[in-house]
């Protein structure tokens, strides 16, 4: 019976009653294909849509990849940005680097030129000493005694410091470490030879303090 009374609601006879009562059960149709004719079907104002709501949504689909284009800009500027300031202080960084193992090599340059040339002005000042101490060793005044034990002391201390004395009988003459005082020639010598130390020379590492003053035999 209830059944038959509400069939001829459905067909249209009481729709504008329906309508009007707030407990009437209403059914909404969102299938996407309609049945009857088979085409798709465009949202209307019966699903709480707008016809014109596929191209708003297509607008907001398009709209977040035209905005991230649009801030792509200025982030790429601020990136571009901030490698230049990066490149620029990695520059002044390795700049100052340099600059820093250039004044530690000065330095270090400077501090042993220093102590070279304190060594030598010691070993010019003691030369007469040492000249003295070699006579002595060479008259065998220096075999032993406490004056032999003095005269090493102070040798072995001096070469620590890079004293070193040359000069000897039978080397080949060299004008840049000698200095000939005598001159002779022989059939004996194929070079010039140094035949006779009238003077030992004394140098500190390379630098030359005083040159050995020899007699010089050259070959005829």
């Amino acid at each position: 019976m209830t059944d038959q009374n509400r069939a001829p609601d459905h067909a249209g006879g009481g729709g504008g009653a329906h309508e009007d009562d707030p407990t009437a059960v209403r059914f909404v149709d969102k299938r996407r294909i309609d049945p009857a004719t088979g085409e798709v079907r465009r949202p209307g104002p019966a699903d709480g849509t707008t016809a014109g709501a596929p191209d708003a949504a297509a607008g907001e689909g398009g709209a977040p990849g035209q905005g991230g284009a649009a801030d792509a800009g200025p982030q790429a500027e601020a990136l571009a940005a901030a490698e230049a300031l990066a490149a620029e202080r990695l520059a002044d960084l390795q700049r100052l680097q340099a600059e820093y193992v250039n004044y530690r090599r000065r330095v270090d340059r400077d501090r042993a030129v220093a102590g070279e040339m304190a060594v030598l002005a010691v070993v010019e000042a003691l030369m007469p000493v040492l000249d003295e101490i070699e006579l002595a060793r060479q008259h065998g005044e220096l075999a032993d005694g406490p004056f032999a034990a003095i005269a090493e002391k102070l040798e072995t201390t001096l070469a620590r410091f890079g004293w070193e004395r040359y000069g000897a009988v039978g080397e080949t003459f060299d004008p840049t470490v000698h200095e000939a005082l005598m001159h002779a020639e022989s059939d004996d010598v194929t070079e010039p030879t140094v035949s006779q130390v009238l003077q030992p020379g004394h140098r500190v590492g390379e630098r030359i303090v005083r040159a050995a003053r020899v007699a010089v035999t050259a070959p005829r």
